[in-house]
């Protein structure tokens, strides 16, 4: 039986074929060996929003965000969950398979790019959460005006997605390379999500932050994101600016981390 190979080496379609393949082997990978499987995808952030659902709705006097707060929250905390968990791998790109990497003569972004792909998919397979609890909003309220209402704003959906790939693909470009390189900035990395998180507007809106740091959390490329993500169901939330700033921001990352790569792929060679 021949077997058969997706285009020729070097072109676009093997690229993505190989893609492809990488990916659905770091599901596959994940997911066999975990008892739970795929419940890993929607434990975390639905135990993270009922944490913080808890605090500020049941024991605080909650001044941020928009109602339903679980909603809000879950809008929030799942494209999160992806962009957390893909940075946090990113650290790890080429060490972890250090041996492909120097063996093979895919181009060596791909293994940054994988990344992106396995865990955008497990974000997409995470949404059932919230349409659940959207779900469970609409039966439950007895008040339509304060059901969730979803509008023209899901448009902005596959945007928000799009963006987010750019601002990851950017970012795993400069990440994976310097973390092989200076082994101090795995654990940095991981201090610096700690940070933004809490600098991200998950728990609250951009429009909660006083002056000027409304002007400053702009700049935090998160913030237009996940405006676009929550505009289907809060249309309130609109912020131009911030969402201009955030793609602006996101193809910036992206050129740059471009740069940096290229610059830094021999080198990082050599270390592994």
């Amino acid at each position: 039986m021949r077997r058969t190979t997706v285009g020729a080496p070097g072109t676009p379609q093997r690229y993505a074929h190989s893609l492809w393949l990488l990916s659905a082997r770091d599901l596959k990978v994940r997911y066999s060996t975990s008892a739970l499987g795929y419940l890993w995808s929607v434990l975390d952030p639905l135990v993270m929003s009922a944490i913080y659902w808890f605090v500020f709705t049941q024991v605080f006097h909650r001044d941020v965000g928009e109602d339903p707060y679980i909603v809000f929250l879950i809008s929030g905390l799942l494209p999160w969950v992806w962009f957390n968990s893909s940075v946090s791998d990113f650290t790890k790109a080429f060490k972890r398979d250090s041996r492909l990497v120097r063996s093979t003569a895919i181009p060596r972004s791909i293994w940054v790019n994988r990344i992106v792909l396995s865990k955008g998919i497990e974000f997409l397979f995470s949404l059932p959460v919230l349409a659940i609890f959207i779900v469970i909003n609409v039966i439950v309220e007895s008040d339509p005006s304060k059901a969730v209402q979803i509008g023209w704003g899901i448009l902005w959906l596959p945007v928000a997605v799009l963006l987010q790939v750019v601002l990851l693909v950017g970012l795993g470009l400069l990440v994976a390379p310097l973390c092989a390189l200076y082994a101090d900035l795995e654990r940095t990395t991981g201090l610096i999500l700690r940070a933004l998180f809490y600098a991200t507007p998950i728990i609250y809106s951009v429009s909660n932050l006083p002056e000027p740091f409304d002007v400053i959390g702009s700049f935090n490329p998160l913030a237009g994101i996940f405006t676009l993500y929550r505009m289907a169901f809060f249309p309130d939330q609109w912020h131009l600016t911030t969402v201009l700033i955030g793609a602006v921001m996101s193809v910036l990352i992206l050129a740059l981390g471009v740069w940096v790569f290229r610059s830094l792929e021999r080198s990082v060679l050599k270390e592994l």
